[in-house]
């Protein structure tokens, strides 16, 4: 057999029921012998015991399904999955043990007190016994390790009768050696511990299964999950976490609070990253993640005007923020389609310079401008080389006059319905701001579209010497 930790889904699901079967099987041939040796011994401690294993074949018939029951895909009327059935054969189960403890009791003590404890110590009884010890000690140690490796209530709940009936058994054997030696009432004796032990198993599975049942958080999980997705990046806080035993998994729903400057697919990916590090750290653990945008407190007056612009889906640069007397300017270019129509272009400019206030605040005025966007892909071709070199030599000699500017390379002209589109290469001096190489490249794109006819756009970019001289 392969081992369990590498068994797919459907093997855990054929191994389970498989399991269920053998401990049908195994308690049914229990439940026999020891019938059979109650009848002929007269021992209350073994006739308690025949009657557990009479219960136990039908809850393990009941456990077996159960599991085929619980390991049904999640449908439209049970969208969590079938999982808690098995739970719920679980407490069955519970309620089984827990009357059967009582019925051994109550006639354990009819029997002690009429004094009738006519009991033989008959050599099957005995043999019955021993074996079903060892049958009892094979089938827990089996059953322990399938529950845990399939993480099965149903089957948890089966290996601990087996564990109590290893016990249960132990008593009666007890009690029958007390009697064989001359212990009267010893036989009796057994059966109200039998009882005891009974009652207290069932006590103790119902506890765990009730937990189940009514969705306790698995202890000792809560805070190292919480504390795992806190501690991972673009995760402002959680908000909320809450988990639940389904079957043989933890279902999980997790609230996340993240920067709202945040792009969609950046939050996408935090919610994967958080899923899968859960998963990887605690198998078993199947999160839903939602993330909640929030505002942060270091958040700046141009990160929040570009907030509202992308939510609107305008495109604006030249963001620019005054302090003045009176309070703060801002200001900003728009980029619509150059083919709409102003009256709906100025419409929607408007709608976004008022979102930005309603979001600034009081004392903020908001100016904006709108410049054409090219939306469709222009198509062109290369232009004749002696155009390119018409280009490239105004750009060369035009360069010493704008500032800082050098070597003009990488020069491509391509021919568009539009125009010309210019674009180039340059070098300047590493340590300038990137306002002062901003101005000296647009100083430079003016004069060489006065200086050639037929340019539309240029472009150009700059690049540090030392990056190149590398």
């Amino acid at each position: 057999m392969r081992s369990l930790g590498k068994l797919d889904t459907d093997d855990i699901d054929r191994l389970k029921r498989r399991t269920a079967l053998v401990s049908v099987a195994v308690k049914t041939l229990l439940m026999l012998g020891k019938f059979v040796a109650a009848l002929l011994s007269g021992s209350l401690a073994l006739m308690s015991e025949a009657g557990n294993n009479l219960g136990d074949v039908g809850i393990t018939l009941m456990s077996y399904f159960a599991i085929r029951l619980a390991s049904k895909p999640a449908d439209e009327d049970h969208q969590f999955g079938h999982g808690k059935v098995e739970a719920l054969a679980a407490l069955i189960q519970t309620g089984f043990l827990i009357a059967l403890a009582a019925f051994i009791l109550i006639e354990a003590i009819k029997r002690l007190y009429s004094g009738g404890d006519d009991v033989q110590p008959i050599p099957f009884a005995f043999a019955i016994l021993i074996f079903s010890v060892i049958v009892d000690t094979w089938r827990w140690i089996t059953l322990d390790k399938v529950a845990k490796a399939t993480k099965s209530e149903a089957l948890a709940a089966d290996a601990l009768n087996f564990a109590s009936d290893i016990v249960a058994a132990a008593l009666a054997l007890a009690g029958l050696a007390a009697t064989r030696y001359g212990l009267h009432g010893g036989d009796t004796i057994a059966a109200i511990a039998v009882a005891i032990f009974i009652g207290v198993a069932g006590l103790r599975l119902g506890r765990q299964t009730v937990n189940t049942l009514v969705d306790a958080a698995p202890p000792g999980l809560t805070d190292p999950v919480r504390d795992l997705i806190a501690g991972m990046p673009g995760v402002i806080a959680v908000t909320a976490l809450r988990l639940r035993p389904i079957g043989g998994t933890i279902a999980g729903e997790v609230e996340l609070a993240v920067s709202r400057t945040l792009s969609l697919e950046r939050v996408a990916a935090i919610r994967d990253a958080v899923i899968v590090s859960v998963t990887n750290r605690f198998p078993g653990v199947n999160l839903a993640v939602a993330a909640t945008p929030i505002a942060l407190d270091d958040e700046t007056v141009v990160e929040r005007v570009l907030l509202i612009a992308n939510k609107r889906h305008i495109p604006i640069h030249h963001v620019t923020v005054q302090s003045l007397e009176r309070g703060k300017s801002v200001s900003f270019d728009a980029e619509l389609d150059g083919r709409m129509k102003l009256g709906q272009a100025h419409e929607l400019v408007s709608a976004l310079e008022q979102a930005i206030k309603d979001e600034l605040g009081a004392g903020f005025e908001v100016e904006s401008h709108i410049e054409p966007l090219e939306v469709g892909e222009l198509h062109g071709r290369d232009a004749d080389e002696h155009v390119r070199a018409e280009v490239e030599a105004a750009l060369a000699g035009r360069a010493p006059e704008c500032g800082t500017l050098f070597d003009i390379h990488h020069v491509r002209v391509r021919e568009t319905p539009s125009g010309l589109v210019v674009n180039y290469h340059c070098l300047v001096d590493p340590t300038l701001s990137v306002d002062m190489v901003h101005s000296h490249v647009d100083t430079l794109d003016r004069q060489v579209r006065s200086d050639c006819a037929g340019i539309s756009r240029i472009v150009g970019h700059a690049e540090p010497q030392r990056a190149r001289d590398l």
